[in-house]
C-alpha cells in the first residue's frame, strides 16, 4: 500500500460513509461501508477488548455465495448478520469485516470488538470474511487487495499490531473455512503463521463439511475493559 493510500484511509475514517480510498499502484480503489449504509441492525451488545489486535484471522462465508454488485453485498451482509443475531442468538453479525466481490469493505463489528468467529481468539483478533465459497476458486483480485490493505489500514492506526500473526480459520477450529484456495492463497502473504497443535488446531483432526456463514457454538468472550475505541 501506497502512503498515499494508507493518508487516504485514515482520513475517510473506517466508520464513515462510503468515500473512495486510494489502495496503491495508482489503479484500484476501495470504498469502506459503514453499518448504516449496508442496513446493519443495532447489535444487542458491544464488547471492547485491549488493542491493537495480535491476530488477523481469515475467512470465507462459505454461504451466502459471492457477489459482485453492492446492493447483493449488502444484502449478503443482512443476511449473516439475521443468521448470526436471529438464528445463534449472537450479539452481532460474527466477523469484524467483510469483502465483497465488488472490492469494498463492509464494516462489521470494527476493529477492538470481540467478535464470534473464532473461538479462543474472539478477544483478540480482526476477523475478516471474504464474501463467497473459496474452496476451489481464488477470490477475484479486488478483493485481494481490499483485504490486504484493509489489514495495512489496522496496522497504520494502531488497531492491528505491527507484528501480527495471519491465520486461516481453519488452523484454529476443526473447518474447511477460508476454504482450499484461498488458504493456499493467504499462505503467501506477508505475517502469515504456521500454528504448533497446542496454539490451533492438531494437524491430526478430521476434516469437517463446510460451514454456512459462521462458526456455530463460538460462546460470546468474557467483557475485557475496552479502551476508547471507534464506535461501530
Amino acid at each position: 500500500m501506497t502512503a498515499l493510500g494508507l493518508v487516504l484511509l485514515s482520513m475517510m475514517g473506517y466508520s464513515q460513509h462510503m468515500q473512495q480510498a486510494n489502495l496503491g499502484d495508482g489503479v484500484a480503489t476501495a470504498r469502506l461501508l459503514s453499518r448504516s449504509d449496508w442496513g446493519a441492525r443495532l447489535p444487542k451488545s458491544v464488547e471492547h477488548f485491549q488493542g491493537p489486535a495480535p491476530y488477523v484471522i481469515i475467512h470465507h462465508s462459505y454461504m451466502p455465495a459471492v457477489c459482485y454488485s453492492t446492493p447483493e453485498c449488502m444484502k449478503s451482509m443482512r443476511d449473516m448478520q439475521d443468521f448470526h443475531q436471529l438464528e445463534r442468538g449472537w450479539n452481532d453479525i460474527g466477523y469484524s469485516f467483510g469483502i465483497g466481490g465488488d472490492g469494498m469493505i463492509y464494516t462489521g463489528r470494527g476493529f477492538n470488538v470481540i467478535g464470534a468467529h473464532a473461538p479462543k481468539y474472539n478477544d483478540k483478533s480482526v476477523g475478516i470474511v471474504l464474501i463467497g465459497d473459496w474452496r476451489t476458486e481464488l477470490p477475484p483480485k479486488q478483493m485481494l487487495d481490499a483485504a490486504k490493505n484493509l489489514i495495512a489500514f489496522g496496522v497504520f492506526k494502531g488497531y492491528i499490531d505491527p507484528a501480527y500473526k495471519l491465520l486461516g480459520h481453519r488452523q484454529v477450529r476443526d473447518t474447511e473455512c477460508p476454504g482450499g484456495r484461498l488458504f493456499a492463497e493467504i499462505s503467501s502473504w506477508p505475517h502469515f503463521t504456521h500454528l504448533n497443535a497446542t496454539e490451533g488446531v492438531s494437524s491430526t483432526a478430521a476434516p469437517v463439511v463446510p460451514h454456512v456463514h459462521a462458526q456455530a457454538a463460538a460462546p460470546q468472550t468474557p467483557h475485557q475493559s475496552p479502551p476508547a475505541a471507534p464506535k461501530v
